[in-house]
């Protein structure tokens, strides 16, 4: 029977025009890894918590060299990637999610080509950026970068592959069947970094440039800077890859953690763990480390390893009904081949490496006072004694960056406090200062404004007369 499914959906796709050779074998490799049932089970008796030699502790690492010329030595074998294919829809945004204004009207791209352009002048170096764009961010990006054009780094983009979403109960492609618009495909999750990176031609230019480490992160991720210690551990142990993990909190109890299994360090993400030890995933006294999605891996590994097609990440299978039809995605993650190269490590890193803006309420602490800008880095501030962040819940009247943005004259001062909990037509004046814990609900039917200048501390307002 899957046989039979294979045969049919190779037929299929050999006759779609859009995409290359390469993606089409891709494909229907993958499909094929699906449909085997092959995919390896972990047994949960052979997990065990990796040691210190494993996920390596930051405060550990040796300092990086002071001088100037050896700094611009290692720094000259780095490239950064960004992964930039992921559009700003949940946040009410059209285009590139990259290209959201995070602070000071400087978006993430922009911090990032600020951040790099920084440490190129500083040390002489040559470090290029690169954006993995997808079918969805790549015209768009293109344009963008263009305002770049003066800056001393090489801006280097390519797409990511382009892969054709199944419809469900016939096990075939979606465009082959008539849907035509982008809505036919999908791009197949950043763990199709490596071999883009290859198809792309992007992995022989830099390997040619003398390049050796490329650090991957997401572009929404404030924190994932180059690190000196980092990339100087790196290269003197000679680690094909590393993992930047940190230590997890209760909001991170779905992120995926490193195991040593069966003699290698191996993700484990949520979707792998048997229902019955579910609870004891999250839980944060055994599984304390999460994958931030920072990532460090050598060029000549990657080459090595797609060329001998030996990346077989788990598949994550991801159904979605688009338009009333129910269509299958297979994707897998860039985390999960680390237990294919060689002298792989994680690295357990500051919380402060870890700052994404997934929603409003993050935008909200990294536009607060909880934060400074220097240099295009995000720096928190020391006046907050609590090493955690506030918890923010915003309403849905708060989703929208244009809504979000509209509901405050201007960001209130959140350095002392716990947590908020907003909901309902609420609007904020300038200069609050909001302490403790906050909870602002505003009855159905009415617009509860917050005056300027207000000092709101462990208060639940429910209406002006709490005020």
């Amino acid at each position: 029977m899957a046989d039979e499914k294979l045969a049919k959906l190779r037929e299929a796709v050999a006759g779609l025009g859009q995409i290359s050779d390469k993606e089409k074998s891709g494909f229907i490799s993958l499909v094929s890894r699906y449909l085997s049932g092959n995919e390896e089970q972990i047994e949960w008796g052979k997990i065990h918590t990796p040691t210190d030699e494993v996920v390596v502790p930051y405060d550990t690492l040796a300092a990086p060299p002071e001088d100037l010329a050896a700094t611009k030595a290692l720094l000259d074998k780095l490239a950064v990637l960004k992964l930039n294919g992921g559009l700003g829809t949940t946040m009410g945004c059209t285009g590139p999610k990259s290209v959201i204004e995070v602070r000071n009207g400087f978006t993430f791209l922009d911090l990032i080509v600020v951040q790099i352009e920084s440490l190129n002048k500083k040390y002489g170096s040559n470090v290029p950026l690169l954006l993995m764009n997808s079918f969805n961010t790549h015209d768009d990006t293109s344009k963008i970068v263009e305002k770049y054009a003066n800056s001393n780094i090489q801006i280097h983009t390519f797409n990511q592959s382009q892969y054709p979403r199944v419809v469900a109960d016939e096990f075939l492609p979606w465009s082959s069947k008539g849907k035509t618009d982008k809505d036919g495909w999908y791009p197949p999750g950043h763990g199709d970094i490596f071999p883009s990176l290859m198809n792309s031609g992007k992995l022989d230019l830099l390997l040619s440039q003398g390049k050796e480490y490329v650090f991957i992160a997401n572009s929404d991720n404030l924190g994932a800077i180059v690190d000196m210690k980092i990339l100087n551990h790196l290269v003197h142990k000679q680690n094909e890859y590393c993992m930047e993990v940190t230590p997890k909190t209760l909001a991170d109890v779905k992120g995926g953690t490193l195991i040593s299994y069966e003699g290698r360090v191996q993700l484990l993400e949520i979707a792998q763990v048997p229902d019955a030890h579910v609870d004891e995933f999250k839980s944060i006294e055994k599984f304390k480390i999460f994958n931030t999605n920072n990532l460090w891996v050598s060029l000549k590994a990657i080459k090595r390893l797609v060329e001998a097609d030996a990346l077989k990440m788990e598949i994550i299978p991801n159904p979605k009904e688009v338009e009333g039809v129910k269509v299958l995605q297979l994707e897998t993650a860039a985390g999960a081949a680390i237990r294919f190269f060689d002298h792989a490590i994680g690295m357990n890193v500051p919380r402060s490496r870890f700052l994404p803006v997934k929603a409003t309420s993050d935008l909200q602490l990294v536009q607060s006072d909880l934060y400074t800008l220097v240099d295009g880095f995000v720096t928190r501030n020391s006046a907050r004694t609590n090493p955690s962040n506030p918890s923010i819940e915003l309403g849905p009247e708060f989703k929208k960056v244009g809504c979000f943005l509209g509901r405050f004259k201007s960001i209130p001062s959140i350095v002392e406090l716990d947590s908020l909990k907003v909901s309902g037509d609420v609007w904020f004046g300038s200069g609050i200062v909001l302490k403790g814990k906050v909870t602002i609900t505003a009855k159905p039917g009415v617009k509860l404004e917050i005056p300027d200048g207000k000092v709101i501390e462990n208060k639940d307002i429910n209406g002006p007369e709490d005020l």
